[in-house]
């Protein structure tokens, strides 16, 4: 366990330190967190019901997209403001902090790694979470724990050659 010198925060997280745009990402989080998920969360998870409307209002925030280039819709943050934004939405409802870190790691990958056909095809969809995006990872034997996949996948020629499970 790391011990802090001011008093158990880590670094860069004691609220007084944000600037005022920081402060903005994380009241507004914090205040759509509370309206529109904290009261739902326990009925979500016993009725096993994926909120997609209140996914749809935080992308409307600018939720769907966080650190995705503006030129395509995305809201062109940094991952630290996502990971300010997650934590607000976790302290209501983990599930759905979990789902939009998710989606906005899958949509970051179109735009960081798609071609500017597809960048422009799928980050403004996805941005509004009118497509939805999640991917699996799990293997028998190793679950979700990447590092124990067993799965490569070897560039041979112009071709991917697939081994394992």
């Amino acid at each position: 366990m790391t011990a802090y010198v001011d008093g158990g925060r880590a670094p860069g997280t004691d609220p007084g330190a944000l600037d005022a745009d920081e402060r903005v990402i994380v009241d507004t989080a914090a205040s759509f967190a509370a309206k529109k998920l904290a009261s739902f969360a326990l009925e979500w998870d016993e009725s096993k019901h994926f909120p997609i409307d209140a996914l749809r209002q935080a992308a409307s925030l600018g939720m769907g997209a966080i650190y995705c280039s503006d030129d395509v819709g995305g809201s062109g943050l940094r991952r630290l403001d996502g990971v300010r934004i997650f934590e607000q939405l976790a302290y209501a409802d983990p599930a759905v902090a979990a789902f939009l870190s998710i989606h906005n790691m899958c949509t970051w990958m179109v735009d960081a790694y798609g071609t500017e056909e597809q960048r422009a095809h799928w980050v403004p969809r996805l941005a509004t979470m009118d497509t939805v995006a999640s991917y699996c990872l799990t293997e028998p034997g190793a679950g979700s724990d990447a590092a124990a996949l067993a799965t490569r996948a070897q560039q041979v020629g112009d071709e991917y050659v697939l081994t394992g499970v």
